[in-house]
């Protein structure tokens, strides 16, 4: 691998994948997740960082630590896209290419409040409603990020 690594960041509930409600976020793991993203990077020369927290602040200084460390940010907030002002100040204060990702189409849930997204702000780019193949998306997209910064 060539380049620094990129952090996939996950946030609450989303180690509970597979489990909690298979009918919206459907039943592919997290660690069936991290094998895809390690899959991807291996074919995009990405180095992945993988990670998950249900707490805020362990989520910000993960970002924190990669805009020092990271080539790119992969990162679905899950419940903290909607609510954390914190996360998002976090990702603003970064100079790497951000891409969101959400298992479902945040737009369509029937839950008004998460049709918001405070990292969608911030983000250079958006992938939702893809399922698990969502996060191989955003890390192609990482890539062409990247190598567009590089040229």
């Amino acid at each position: 691998m060539s380049r620094a690594p990129v952090l996939v960041l996950n946030g609450p509930n989303l180690n509970l994948l597979g489990r909690r409600e298979p009918e919206l976020y459907g039943t592919t793991t997290l660690d069936e997740i991290e094998a895809l993203c390690h899959a991807v990077g291996e074919q995009h020369d990405l180095l992945i960082d993988f990670r998950q927290s249900n707490h805020e602040g362990v989520l910000v200084d993960a970002v924190q630590e990669a805009g020092r460390h990271a080539a790119g940010i992969a990162i679905n907030a899950a419940g903290y896209t909607h609510t954390s002002v914190a996360l998002r100040d976090a990702l603003a204060a970064v100079d790497v290419p951000i891409v969101e990702v959400h298992l479902t189409n945040i737009h369509r849930r029937r839950e008004e409040y998460r049709h918001t997204s405070f990292v969608s702000e911030v983000a250079d780019a958006m992938i939702c409603g893809a399922g698990a193949h969502g996060y191989a998306l955003a890390l192609i997209h990482l890539s062409h990020l990247l190598e567009k910064r590089d040229r």
